[in-house]
């Protein structure tokens, strides 16, 4: 197994955990709030760690032009995409099309970064999607009531918001690539990433754009739940995913990546008490499968 595949998996556990983390403090302030303020908390503990390490010294000016735009697309637009999406659909629905994004960096890197795979590993990187999506279409009971699987309206939307989001992971790791390619510190490339996007944010709610304001005043306990889900999605799981574009392909990163919405499967059991419905399991084994592939390809 290369080391740039385990931490193209651990990006994906550090997303399922921030996904169901997201779920209530993002519908409490907003899709446009909830990412500043998680962007901001972020932005100011990777900084800290830069400060502390002296890794900026070796970041070329050429550099901050390239990750700068990668956070434009890919956290300011991306992210923000993705929780008005799960605020409209739940983290279930809004999980199976933004796994789509291995399927647009798999293609964008083929066509764009002359990117090629093996029979084992397109074979297991198949699977690995099916199963993804089966488990997500197919892994919801009935009577499920749950508010991370309510439905708020707005389904069309949401849809959109989703693929957009998937475009825009795909299009910010695909023009991140070229730079990671050179093991710049992946600390580094990830504080001037969201330090943009942050900005960005800034920026849209002081031009008056309405939804950028919070829907409600933040508390002291929304803000602890924003920090932690920042932490933990963004400040080490964008830094695993940087660190696997070093070496890894954008395609087969992201297909790796993409597995989060199995790994929430048994967040969700833990918090339902009770266990995914049939089609997870299935959904479950394909993809446990295809990984496999993947791996030992």
């Amino acid at each position: 197994m290369a080391p740039y595949d385990l931490f193209a998996l651990g990006a994906a556990a550090c997303w399922a955990l921030g996904s169901v983390t997201s779920v209530m403090p993002s519908r409490h302030l907003g899709a446009f709030a909830f990412t500043r303020w998680r962007m901001l908390m972020v932005a100011i503990m990777l900084w800290s760690v830069v400060a502390v390490t002296g890794h900026w010294r070796g970041f070329e000016p050429s550099y901050w032009g390239v990750m700068a735009v990668s956070g434009l697309i890919g956290i300011f637009v991306g992210d923000t995409a993705l929780f008005a999406a799960m605020n409209r659909l739940g983290p279930r629905r809004a999980g199976v099309l933004f796994a789509t994004h291995a399927a647009f960096s798999a293609a964008l890197g083929f066509a764009l970064l002359d990117e090629r795979m093996g029979l084992q590993a397109f074979a297991g990187a198949v699977l690995t999607m099916v199963g993804v999506m089966t488990a997500i279409v197919l892994g919801r009971h009935k009577d499920e009531t749950h508010a991370w699987e309510a439905d708020l309206g707005h389904v069309g939307t949401g849809v959109l918001l989703a693929l957009l989001a998937a475009l825009c992971q795909a299009v910010g790791s695909l023009i991140a690539k070229p730079v990671m390619a050179l093991q710049v510190d992946p600390v580094m490339a990830s504080a001037v990433r969201v330090t943009v996007a942050t900005s960005a944010h800034f920026v849209l709610l002081g031009s008056g754009f309405q939804a950028a304001r919070a829907q409600q005043a933040a508390t002291w306990r929304v803000l602890a739940q924003t920090a932690l889900n920042g932490f933990i999605a963004m400040g080490v799981g964008m830094t695993l995913v940087l660190l696997a574009l070093e070496k890894g392909d954008v395609g087969m990163v992201a297909i790796l990546s993409s597995v989060s919405p199995i790994l929430v499967l048994p967040l969700l059991w833990f918090q339902l008490k009770r266990a995914p419905a049939p089609g997870a399991w299935v959904g479950s084994i394909l993809t446990v499968v295809g990984t496999a592939l993947i791996l030992w390809r």
